[in-house]
């Protein structure tokens, strides 16, 4: 079963990654994205998965399904910033007219390279900005992105890679808008996350620049119940312990999700309204807004890229089994 076969969604080719507990099927001309994750042994979907029926609501929000890649993740006050003397100006595209979740939603991304051997099996995917006539038109740098997704057992690892292609250093981040399903039983699952504070947003949605105690998320810190949670939260982890939320159902069932504790510093958590069928994980490497906040990188996570450079932001997903 250490396979990788094709599929169609929409019109779309997949590419669909098998092992005996999983099978994972990617969308690279739309987004790149994990758009099903299903578990074999439990028979359920661990992700929030498109139908077919909603591709023209996929099209246009992409990121509310499966594992969608922002680059950069969350809001940009208006849109604009400034940064080492250059201007940019972001697409306006939500409430306030700020922009929201990034310049990656539905670009094609094209297979370079697929791997099945005794351990795995595995998908490389690329894709140009360059290529982007409206990425270019609002962040003028030419990236190339790679991505692998590598299915080993019950474990998927995403391995990003980010070259900047361009001759002046930009600012960049990138985050994940995780849909797990909770599958409509909130009091069955436990979510643990070792976050240090909380970010103060101000009306806008922004985060202030101040830090607030967890209050009563202090339970993140061993187990907190998801039964009656509407969260849309931004959390600090701070790099000092490991990057990684833990869902936990009663019965031992359960999903560990890990990023680079050297960039992921910040996790939204989103319930979508009072925790019901959905919780988001979502692992940022900059703080919504960094760019126009004023404080340092430390705090903001704001990653300085440099002509030539090359940043690898691995991140997994692992499933987890009760032992008998």
């Amino acid at each position: 079963m250490k396979q990788v076969t094709k599929g169609q969604w929409g019109g779309y080719d997949t590419y669909i990654l098998h092992s005996r507990e999983l099978e994972v099927t990617l969308l690279p001309r739309l987004g790149n994205n994990v758009i099903s994750l299903w578990d074999r042994k439990e028979e359920r979907q661990i992700l929030r998965t498109p139908d077919e029926s909603d591709l023209a609501f996929y099209m246009q929000k992409p990121y509310h399904f499966g594992i969608p890649l922002l680059v950069p993740p969350g809001r940009i006050r208006k849109g604009q910033f400034r940064f080492r003397g250059a201007s940019y100006q972001f697409e306006q595209n939500s409430a306030g007219d700020h922009h929201i979740h990034g310049l990656h939603r539905t670009q094609s991304w094209c297979v370079s390279d697929i791997e099945e051997d005794e351990d795995g099996c595995a998908v490389t995917t690329e894709f140009n900005t360059a290529d982007d006539d409206s990425w270019m038109a609002q962040f003028p740098v030419p990236l190339r992105l790679e991505m692998t997704f590598r299915l080993q057992d019950a474990r998927l690892q995403q391995t990003l890679k980010v070259t900047h292609l361009g001759d002046t250093s930009i600012p960049f981040g990138i985050g994940y808008h995780t849909w797990f399903m909770i599958d409509g039983q909130p009091q069955r699952w436990k979510l643990t996350l070792p976050a240090e504070s909380i970010y103060e947003l101000n009306d806008e949605l922004l985060p202030s620049g101040n830090l607030l105690p967890l209050g009563p998320l202090d339970s993140l810190q061993h187990g907190m119940s998801l039964s009656g949670k509407d969260l849309d939260t931004v959390l600090r982890t701070g790099g000092h312990q490991p990057s990684e939320a833990l869902l936990m159902r009663d019965d031992g069932y359960g999903i560990r999700y890990t990023a680079d504790k050297d960039y992921f510093r910040h996790w939204v958590i989103y319930t979508k309204g009072l925790a019901e069928q959905y919780l988001c994980a979502e692992p940022y490497t900059w703080l919504p807004n960094a760019p126009n906040l004023d404080r340092d990188a430390s705090f903001t996570g704001l990653i300085t890229l440099k002509p030539g450079e090359t940043l690898t932001l691995p991140s997994t997903l692992e499933i987890l089994y009760p032992t008998l």
